[in-house]
């Protein structure tokens, strides 16, 4: 099997895996707080509002609706075909069906990037390309926020999705690789042993 197979491979057992779980996934992650990480990404752009944010990964719409709710201009990015159906319902936003290797984004576009729980699907020998892209649509200045849960740098399936568990180390560099400057990082959830802290959520500058 060649790399691009591997590749093609990858995006479509884990396209598969979320499309056929769709409404259990949906239903399991609804309630789910995430308004650290979205206060995290908002708080460090320093565009005037309403901002033009790419929710990348942005499965049934939660955040989505979430960022529409407070006045701004999101934009949802997902792969499979079930969540962009649910994300254009539940938000009333423009939602892009891309996969994640095949990212096709406008140039200087987005104030901010919220890429959260997604970018560890990502094959560490794309991810430089990919935040290379994510990198370029990002108006000068913009942010990017990332949370991935992490690990000692495994990367192969884990059940039926492709998975890649960095370690904060590794994970900066991929960024500053990218062109990225680092604002903050922290694990979540909050006030728990860092065994107890599945997340590694970070916060980065294009330029």
């Amino acid at each position: 099997m060649s790399a691009n197979d591997d590749l093609s491979a990858i995006t479509r057992l884990t396209l598969q895996h979320y499309n056929e779980r769709a409404a259990a996934f949906r239903e399991g992650t609804w309630d789910h707080d995430v308004s650290q990480n979205i206060e995290a990404l908002l708080r460090h752009i320093q565009a005037p509002a309403p901002l033009r944010i790419l929710d990348m990964g942005c499965g049934p719409g939660r955040d989505l609706l979430d960022f529409r709710q407070r006045g701004h201009q999101p934009v949802g990015l997902d792969g499979t075909p079930r969540f962009v159906e649910m994300a254009r319902e539940a938000s009333g936003c423009e939602v892009w069906q891309q996969n994640f290797l095949e990212l096709q984004l406008p140039e200087e576009h987005f104030d901010g990037i919220f890429a959260n729980a997604v970018l560890f699907h990502i094959p560490s020998s794309e991810l430089p390309r990919v935040l290379g892209q994510l990198q370029q649509t990002l108006k000068p200045g913009g942010v990017l926020f990332s949370s991935n849960p992490h690990g000692d740098n495994q990367e192969g399936w884990n059940g039926p999705r492709y998975c890649n568990f960095h370690d904060w180390p590794s994970w900066r560099a991929y960024l500053l690789a990218a062109g990225f400057s680092e604002l903050e990082h922290f694990y979540r959830p909050t006030g728990l042993p860092r065994e107890q802290q599945p997340w590694l959520a970070s916060v980065w500058r294009k330029g």
